[in-house]
């Protein structure tokens, strides 16, 4: 699972809130969206805290899964997100995953369009450029 999530870390697009930050890495491998959800001590001490704010990102996540690209979705809480009630937490959720919603999956490599320039004329009859 940790190597999941650095997948996620390092090739996601990353979205940020206020309180929050999301990486949506979208591929066609899960059939339908996932969440990973990361709660550190520094956002709150006690455990009923981020076992909160964990219960309503997925809770927000089960609503919005339908709308969403199929993909991998991690969601970080940031200091200060435990303070904040119910109402405020749903719509930052909202908000980031609306983001997201509206991501395009990354075409595959070596699927590159031919840029517009490039002809199949050979290298030597190309017009010399003067500098």
């Amino acid at each position: 699972m940790p190597a999941e999530f650095q997948a996620v870390f390092k090739t996601g697009r990353r979205f940020s809130s206020p309180h929050f930050r999301l990486f949506a890495w979208l591929r066609d491998a899960p059939a339908r969206p996932r969440l990973g959800v990361a709660v550190s001590r520094k956002v709150d001490k006690r455990s009923v805290g981020r076992n909160r704010l964990k219960r309503l990102a997925r809770e927000c996540f089960r609503g919005e899964a339908a709308c969403l690209p199929p993909g991998d979705y991690v969601l970080i809480a940031q200091p200060g997100s435990s303070a904040l009630d119910a109402s405020a937490l749903r719509a930052q959720f909202a908000a980031l995953f609306e983001r997201a919603r509206a991501l395009k999956a990354d075409p595959r490599p070596g699927t590159m369009p031919a840029s517009p320039d490039a002809t199949d004329r050979p290298a030597s009859e190309t017009p010399d450029r003067e500098s």
